[in-house]
């Protein structure tokens, strides 16, 4: 049989895929001729226990040749261990006579196919990003009511160490633009594209692995972020004291005099400040300036985000509000089909019926670029993306994924085409609505 390790002089993949091996223990030990790890679960091993192993290991092999003389047991070593230290919460089922025998094998190999410190080196430091569990830190504009479990799956699944700080998506946007290039976030879970677009130049290019999982329109164009969840803006109505087709056409309908005292919205909330970005894109600047005076000429009820729109209508405390569709759902869910409010996506789509994308990108300053990626790759995962669908009832984005039957499907909504590039410009809807008074 063929060496794992026979072709690393020629190519330093290979080491990864060691390195890798040797850190999940089953794969490299097989590859060796050693035996197979113990089935039973052992304690992780600590860090103290660690450094014995591998010190043992590598001072019980034997020494390199004058081909390896740059990498002498002493220098590697000190990497194994700095590796095998990283990666001590992997260790769940590894014992230490298992992972003795790993780290002796590749030194041995090493030793006899004159790697090269700098191939050593490149190698353990991939095998480091690719075999730890490392930490995480997360900023999410999105609640943590709403996303909290799937991070919570993603931390069981992988054993990686995730802090999230929650706060809105425009806050927390500010937020890493004033901490700059020391900002602790590794990444930047928004609520829409406007908060991404804001950071985006801060943003690294996502590989075309994780980009190709959603469509076109889905992503950012240039590469630096990538859509999470779809979701559709809506008006909720209490379908007790109004049909369906009492409601305006467009949104810019509920200007009309005879919707004052009926309305709620709730302007500082990230979703509502994207669907005006996307007024001022279809519209343009003025109709979209008279759209917001109109509206609070007549006097709508202010609401800090979509829940409470939702309850209002519910309630007959408002006959309208404006909000993202899947609140209703989790309405529907506790209450039953009798909850009086209902979804209405406007049958002359505009603006008022914008299909925006939750989404996240990485920090050019993130320490934990690999465990980032990941994450990205989980929540684009069936399990991510059935979660989307069937918990917090959003769009998939990724193919092959079941939806619930209340959900619309995103075909029959009569929604505009925006590229989500125009949906970025947070700076000027902020400007518009101060000047407007509808936000201080």
């Amino acid at each position: 049989m063929q060496s794992i390790i026979g072709v690393l002089g020629r190519q330093t993949v290979g080491w990864t895929v060691l390195l890798a091996g040797l850190l999940l223990a089953s794969v490299l030990l097989t590859g060796c001729g050693a035996a197979a790890p113990s089935t039973e679960a052992a304690p992780p091993l600590d860090e103290a226990a660690l450094r014995e192993i591998v010190q043992d290991a590598v001072q019980q092999s034997p020494p390199a040749d004058a081909a390896t003389a740059a990498a002498t047991p002493e220098e590697l070593q000190k990497m194994v261990e700095e590796a095998v230290m990283t990666a001590a919460s992997r260790q769940e089922a590894v014992t230490s006579e298992d992972l003795e025998r790993a780290v002796q094998a590749a030194v041995e190999q090493a030793s006899q196919d004159a790697v090269t410190r700098a191939e050593l080196d490149e190698a353990i430091n991939r095998a480091l990003k690719d075999a730890s569990p490392g930490e995480l830190v997360i900023y999410s504009g999105r609640s943590k009511t709403l996303v909290d479990p799937v991070i919570q799956q993603f931390k069981d699944a992988t054993g990686i160490d995730v802090k999230v700080k929650y706060a809105g998506t425009s806050q927390l946007a500010a937020t890493i633009l004033e901490e700059g290039e020391k900002s602790p976030a590794d990444v930047f879970f928004a609520q829409d594209p406007g908060g991404l677009g804001a950071v985006e130049e801060m943003f690294v290019q996502l590989p075309p692995g994780i980009l190709g999982q959603v469509p076109d329109w889905a992503r950012s164009p240039e590469g630096k972020w990538v859509g999470l969840s779809g979701r559709a803006r809506a008006l909720v109505y209490n379908h007790d004291i109004l049909s369906e087709q009492e409601l305006p056409d467009d949104i810019y309908g509920l200007t009309d005099p005879k919707w004052k005292g009926r309305l709620g919205w709730a302007p500082t909330n990230a979703s509502f400040q994207t669907m005006v970005t996307a007024m001022r894109t279809a519209w343009g600047e003025e109709k979209t300036r008279l759209w917001l005076e109109g509206i609070m000429a007549n006097e709508p009820r202010v609401y800090p985000k979509n829940t409470p729109q939702v309850a209002a209508a519910a309630a007959g405390e408002i006959d309208v509000g404006m909000v993202n569709h899947y609140y209703l759902f989790r309405f529907l869910a506790e209450e039953g089909e009798d909850f009086p409010a209902r979804n209405y996506h406007p049958r002359a789509g505009g603006p008022g019926a914008t299909i925006m994308v939750a989404g996240a990108g990485i920090l050019q300053s993130a320490e934990n670029r690999v465990s980032a990626e990941r994450f990205l790759e989980f929540m684009l995962s069936k399990v991510g993306q059935q979660y989307f669908a069937g918990q917090t009832y959003e769009y998939p984005l990724v193919e092959g994924i079941k939806t619930p039957r209340v959900l619309v499907p995103l075909a029959d909504i009569n929604h505009p085409t925006i590229p989500l590039k125009d949906l970025a410009d947070l700076d000027g809807t902020l400007a518009l609505l101060r000047e407007t008074g509808v936000v201080p």
